[in-house]
């Protein structure tokens, strides 16, 4: 697939799912072509030096700890609750 005419363009629009005209065919044709073509370039790249990482940077826990802190009385938690039923918030059922 090294130049844009070995490229099916319409069965590459069909399994995207989107209509061409042709004047897209040929910008999006010759667009892949130069995508393919770099691609290409970045498999001469040696690194065999170079080892396999799935992040270039180490990646650390930023959240802070999960501690259990104070917490709203139920009286105020409930304080606005449009419907409330057993110290809870009663809500319509939506499933049957």
């Amino acid at each position: 697939m090294s130049s844009t005419t070995s490229l099916d363009i319409d069965h590459i629009a069909r399994l995207a799912r989107i209509e061409l005209t042709p004047e897209e065919k040929t910008t999006f044709a010759a667009q892949l072509g130069d995508v393919l073509a770099h691609i290409e370039k970045l498999k001469q790249v040696d690194v065999s030096h170079v080892e396999p990482t799935a992040h270039g940077f180490p990646i650390y826990n930023v959240w802070q700890a999960d501690e259990p802190g104070p917490t709203l009385p139920p009286a105020d938690a409930l304080r606005n609750a449009p419907a409330q039923r057993d110290n809870m918030i009663s809500v319509p059922k939506v499933v049957d």
